[in-house]
């Protein structure tokens, strides 16, 4: 690839598809590859022009007749904890979160199908193979880790780490101004701990210890379940047009 596609990324955009998040809509998609040198800074400003990462891909909605997809992200340095959030944090501190690089494995691809066999049955995403799982991992040209969290051990004063079976996996960016939460899944069996929540406060207390301002989620759909726990975690910005606006 020549130094000039580097410096100016061409930009595509995708046939319609059924919408995952409002019936009877379709939805179209503006990508742009992630590659080379240049990508972990292409990639800060196109995710803070609203654009969400997938392997070496950066694309978000272009829908001709819908504008449901909002971006949001968390203000961490301001987060406001509430009693219900409290106690999600305080009934998962026997968990630890490892930071690990970008590497795949048996145990994550495991509890990666079995998330997605009881969450999300209907998604294209159940399909995938454990290749297919090693690409989203590892095909990366940015600042990404993986975070592994498990139970605390009887070494684990010592290691810092967590022993025991894997209890959730967390696929994340670090950005100029944040971290980015690309994917995350987790033991759907254990629906009590609220799991999916603990590691979105984890990454907001990592977005604070290392001085970040911003811990970015995605995509929020009004009117979609899927995407109603996102409002949880205040302030949060929305982008709208005319950039990005506070909502406390």
């Amino acid at each position: 690839m020549t130094r000039q596609a580097y410096d100016n990324p061409q930009f595509y955009l995708t046939a319609p598809t059924d919408c995952p998040y409002l019936p009877d809509r379709k939805e179209r998609k503006v990508f742009t590859h992630l590659v080379g040198p240049n990508a972990p800074a292409l990639n800060d400003v196109l995710t803070q022009g609203g654009f969400r990462r997938s392997q070496n891909i950066a694309y978000r909605p272009a829908c001709e007749d819908c504008r449901a997809c909002v971006s949001i992200r968390v203000c961490a340095q301001e987060f406001k904890w509430t009693k219900s959030l409290k106690r999600v944090w305080k009934d998962n501190q026997d968990l630890i979160g490892t930071e690990l690089p970008p590497g795949p494995s048996t145990e994550q691809y495991d509890l990666f199908h079995e998330y997605l066999n009881a969450r999300h049955t209907n998604g294209g995403m159940t399909e995938m193979s454990p290749g297919d799982y090693s690409m989203m991992v590892e095909d990366t040209h940015v600042d990404t880790a993986i975070i592994e969290y498990r139970r605390r051990g009887p070494n684990s004063f010592l290691s810092g780490e967590g022993e025991g079976p894997l209890i959730g996996v967390a696929l994340t960016d670090r950005l100029c101004d944040g971290l980015s939460m690309v994917y995350s899944f987790f033991d759907h069996s254990q629906t009590s701990q609220s799991l999916g929540t603990f590691m979105i406060l984890d990454h907001i207390a990592r977005a604070q210890h290392l001085g970040l301002p911003y811990v970015y989620l995605g995509y929020w759909v009004e009117g979609s379940p899927k995407m109603a726990y996102k409002e949880r975690f205040k302030p949060q910005e929305h982008l709208g047009s005319q950039g990005w606006e506070r909502q406390d």
